[in-house]
């Protein structure tokens, strides 16, 4: 990817994404570039509200917040490309989802999302969630930008 100094820290992801703790899942940006890619990650850690449900006793971080989090870098994208953060990302499609670890606390969660295309406001995007540089998620998936 690009240079280094397309770095976006906690304050400015928060003022371009609408979620806010616990569904907030994207801790920094460490790299983008405008209407391409971007690169990010999230810190999982044992104090997550989802372990006190999730296998308690065995505590895995949900696939399904591994996509949440995969669609939150690609809205980043979204809005830092077309500069709209007034207006909701929101999922159109899933299509192709694997997992292929668990992830668990302690892990260092690393986004690498791709834009594929973009027609009439439908963006297509390729994802994948790795930890210790090994694969744990992939997968294509659609995001609408829609106004609230």
């Amino acid at each position: 990817m690009a240079n280094s100094l397309n770095i976006i820290d906690i304050k400015e992801i928060m003022s371009l994404l609408p979620h806010r703790y616990p569904m907030l899942l994207i801790d920094r940006v460490t790299d983008y570039t405008l209407g391409e890619s971007i690169s990010a990650y999230k810190n999982i850690s044992i104090n997550e509200d989802i372990f006190n449900g999730h296998f308690p006793g065995q505590p895995i971080f949900p696939g399904v917040m591994i996509l949440e989090a995969l669609a939150q870098a690609a809205g980043i994208l979204g809005f830092k490309t077309m500069g709209n953060s007034d207006k909701l990302y929101l999922y159109a499609g899933i299509d192709k989802a694997r997992f292929k670890q668990p992830v668990v606390p302690g892990d260092r969660l690393d986004f690498e999302v791709k834009l594929l295309k973009e027609r009439r406001g439908i963006w297509k995007f390729e994802g994948i969630a790795s930890v210790d540089g090994k694969e744990v998620c992939n997968a294509e998936f659609m995001c609408a930008m829609r106004d609230f």
